[in-house]
């Protein structure tokens, strides 16, 4: 299943709470559980004013859809064509 990134503008992001992360990711996983299994979060990179989030899904479209349902701007989502690392210079 293919993977995405999806870039999310939340000004001041990096200075949210513990407490406000928790309710976004409840938020969150409360709308993937909803959509059931066919979408999946993997993991989030909060920096100064953006969330990048890694999700795993069918199509855009529904990378979209979670966004829509659950009230985040999905302001560009990429999908991961390929992934390289240190090893891949090896």
């Amino acid at each position: 299943m293919p993977k995405f990134v999806i870039e999310r503008e939340i000004p001041g992001a990096g200075k949210f709470s513990p407490e406000q992360l928790h309710a976004i990711s409840q938020t969150s996983c409360g709308v993937l559980n909803e959509m059931g299994p066919k979408i999946q979060w993997l993991h989030s990179y909060v920096t100064d004013d953006k969330i990048y989030c890694v999700y795993i899904a069918p199509d855009e479209a529904t990378v979209r859809e979670h966004a829509q349902k659950g009230g985040f701007p999905a302001n560009r989502v990429s999908q991961v064509r390929t992934m390289i690392d240190p090893t891949t210079s090896e």
